[in-house]
């Protein structure tokens, strides 16, 4: 064999077979290159959103129970959801307006007549649908309606927006977003129907879009928020949660509670513990990734579209 050096490029002959492997192949090795070691509050933090959620549906769930068992009466949960949208309607309107003057912004006027226009809609649509919804699975078995709620709820779960937002930009929730909070209302739906009257389904249905379409968004936007009062809202929904279960079923509580420090604390211990496995080897033998200049590529796209129009138009 020659004593010419071997060099990696296809387009120059070699004196060397294709299978030739130089002595230096693993000099260029890399272990972990791009791994940043997760810190365990941190995980916590970030699971705060989830046990958030879960926390909602443990006190949708609890609220139910009590109006089924007639425990709560639902004229007290319709005046309550009424007092929690104009809550959060107000909380709203102050991260929009502290972040706009955090970030200079210009915001939008906002037209208050027009939500409350559209709130009222809301809420004639609701109370006109009552007697609709209530027997809308009356030939359905307990068992089914159970079965059904339990599998929209883990849905809802599974596919709900956890991500944290840009402070300084408002995004649309996303498809997955809807989807979940449509899973939600489709368990309350049926859930309402196994309610004794129409005020209860009422109260039920109105107390679900509250508590499902409209806190998520308000929590979304509020995950900007320090994450000291991220805390604070977890611990006061889990707290909540708990307080509502616990005269109906100890022992259901006692699951919330597991299902709640497995969600915050063991979930994040086992991706810490799990991290010291991680072993990705990177080297030369990578396929090479082109960086493209992008101001080039718009430049380059324009042009195009130009003599692609002067061809048309000639």
């Amino acid at each position: 064999m020659s004593d010419k050096q071997w060099e990696q490029v296809l387009w120059k002959r070699q004196p060397f077979p294709d299978n030739y492997v130089p002595p230096s192949f693993l000099s260029s090795l890399r272990r972990n290159s791009n791994f940043r070691p997760y810190s365990y509050w941190k995980l916590v933090s970030l699971c705060y959103p989830i046990a958030q959620h879960i926390c909602t549906i443990f006190i949708f769930l609890a609220t139910f129970v009590r109006i089924k068992e007639r425990m709560l009466d639902p004229r007290l949960l319709v005046w309550a959801s009424i007092f929690a949208f104009a809550l959060g309607y107000l909380v709203w309107q102050a991260v929009e307006i502290q972040l706009a003057s955090k970030f200079r912004q210009v915001r939008k006027p906002t037209n208050h007549a027009k939500t409350v226009k559209s709130s009222i809609l809301a809420f004639l649509a609701l109370l006109s649908l009552s007697p609709v919804m209530k027997t809308l699975t009356a030939s359905t078995s307990s068992d089914s309606i159970w079965a059904i709620a339990a599998c929209l709820f883990i849905l809802n779960a599974l596919i709900a927006n956890y991500s944290s937002p840009r402070p300084e930009i408002y995004t649309r929730e996303s498809l997955t977003s809807v989807l979940s909070i449509n899973a939600a209302i489709s368990a309350s739906v049926v859930l309402a129907s196994r309610l004794p009257d129409d005020i209860s389904v009422f109260a039920l249905m109105l107390y679900a879009v509250v508590l499902f379409a409209m806190f998520p968004v308000l929590r979304h936007r509020l995950q900007a928020a320090s994450s000291g009062f991220q805390a604070f809202l977890t611990v006061l929904l889990s707290a909540i949660s708990v307080l509502l279960t616990a005269p109906l079923s100890p022992f259901v509580a006692w699951i919330y509670g597991g299902v709640l420090s497995l969600v915050l604390f063991a979930a994040p211990a086992a991706l810490v513990w799990a991290q010291r496995y991680k072993n990705e080897l990177k080297g030369s033998w990578d396929v090479a990734v082109p960086r493209v200049n992008r101001r080039r590529r718009g430049k380059s796209v324009a042009m195009m579209e130009h003599l692609h129009q002067r061809r048309l138009g000639g």
